[in-house]
């Protein structure tokens, strides 16, 4: 019995790629690059499988067009709001994430940011860099203070709540935070966090807002003009959820006036473009999507996939199916 075929879009770790090869006729993406709508929708009506990862676009154009024989799309990441569910589904083709095994890097990377943000690391070490340093002085590259400070968490999945741990417990931060579910008091005390009713609580009380909420059309542009006003001038804003959770355009507006004091970016509504005005100015920190960007998760993230994917064509049930 052949095995079936199946396409990885971008090249994965060795050791991933590896355990594929082994089990399935395996297409790999040989120069890495992103493939384009036409390359997609020949892939669907050619694999049996195909693996896509956030840098690949699957909107309905995709599964029109020609005859779609894909019948799984095992997704390398948890989000998957760039492919278009609804397509896949009427087509039947059954599509699988990854949780649970990048929470610990995400939420530390969402405190890289915190931390960067508030104490001008990506500033200084560009100024140093840059050989712009004169010495030091009682008033140079003066940030704000993290301990003891309120943070606001928007989203208590398994990485608000991680993130809530590291920020509570290793700093002694205040934590409140939305949640579209009612969480049990006692399980938020776990995590030093107390949940309020309203976003807009959590904006108006916190000197440091994270983003851990899903992308989608549900949450695109959460984060709008009338929302960043309600922050405290002072306030920063991070984001390692995804990009269209906030309105790019509205945040820049805010950042130039004031409205809020700066902002640690990992992700952007259309990546790889990040608007020049946010790599341009000094109170935001940018990063490149790092969030799950270690070894050990990456390889757990493509072991994830591998079981969805060996699962679906055993006949078994799905892991992480969501759709």
């Amino acid at each position: 019995m052949s095995k079936p075929r199946i396409l990885v879009t971008r090249r994965w770790p060795a050791a991933v790629e590896a355990v594929l090869a082994e089990r399935f006729d395996v297409t790999l993406n040989g120069n890495d690059s992103p493939l384009g709508e036409y390359e997609l929708r020949l892939a669907l009506s050619t694999y049996d499988a195909v693996l896509p990862t956030v840098s690949d676009r699957l909107p309905v154009a995709v599964f029109e067009g020609a005859p779609v024989v894909t019948k799984i799309l095992g997704n390398f990441g948890v989000g998957y709001n760039h492919i278009e569910i609804s397509a896949a589904r009427a087509k039947g083709i059954a599509v699988t994430n990854t949780p649970g095994v990048l929470t610990d890097c995400t939420a530390d990377i969402a405190v890289l940011l915190l931390l960067s943000v508030a104490r001008r690391g990506g500033e200084g070490e560009r100024q140093l860099r840059g050989g712009e340093w004169t010495g030091w002085c009682p008033t140079h590259m003066i940030g704000t203070k993290v301990t003891g400070k309120t943070v606001g968490i928007i989203g208590f999945g398994r990485i608000g709540k991680a993130f809530a741990q590291r920020c509570h417990f290793g700093f002694g931060m205040d934590v409140v935070f939305f949640n579209r579910s009612t969480v049990d008091p006692a399980e938020a005390a776990r995590y030093g966090a107390r949940q309020l009713p309203a976003i807009e609580d959590v904006l108006a009380a916190a000197d440091f807002v994270s983003l851990h909420c899903p992308g989608g059309a549900e949450n695109r542009h959460l984060m709008n003009a009338a929302r960043l006003s309600t922050m405290k001038p002072n306030a920063f804003l991070i984001n390692t959820a995804r990009g269209d959770v906030v309105d790019e355009m509205a945040l820049i507006a805010a950042l130039e006036a004031g409205t809020i004091r700066g902002a640690g970016l990992d992700v952007y509504e259309a990546e790889p473009d990040v608007p020049k005005a946010l790599r341009r100015m000094e109170n935001v920190m940018v990063l490149p999507h790092l969030g799950s960007a270690t070894e050990e998760t990456r390889t757990a993230m493509g072991m994830k996939v591998v079981d969805n994917v060996t699962a679906f064509f055993e006949g078994r049930d799905l892991p992480d199916r969501v759709a």
